[in-house]
């Protein structure tokens, strides 16, 4: 499958962005977000199964909300709140399910997008 993120942007902190992640076919998919800030590696945003179990990173909760309209195939991240330790490059990330509906504890993801710009300025 093919990820295509979309909805970066460059905003004030406080403000809000969403970001859409369409995949190329439909499938039961474990999905997520991971964020890349400059010169850091890539970390888990949150994680969501087929079956809409969900896990956030703690730094994002009561913030970040991610939502999956199936029959568009598209994974959303809405971003309220921003800060700036926001700013970096959000990747989606999918696995087919083969078993059940939920991710695993440990994703192993095995299908990236190319990632889209948030930066966040004071």
């Amino acid at each position: 499958v093919q990820l295509v993120e979309s909805g970066g942007g460059s905003v004030q902190a406080g403000e809000s962005l969403r970001l859409s992640c369409v995949a190329s076919r439909s499938g039961r998919y474990c999905m997520g977000w991971y964020h890349q800030a400059p010169g850091k590696g890539r970390g888990e945003v949150v994680i969501q199964g087929a079956d809409g179990s969900t896990r956030y990173t703690e730094s994002v909760k009561g913030r970040f909300t991610v939502s999956r309209d199936y029959a568009k195939n598209t994974l959303y991240l809405q971003m309220d709140n921003l800060k700036l330790e926001d700013s970096g490059t959000y990747f989606c990330a999918a696995r087919e399910l083969l078993f059940g509906y939920a991710c695993p504890s440990s994703p192993d993801f095995r299908n990236w997008g190319r990632g889209t710009r948030v930066t966040v300025f004071g």
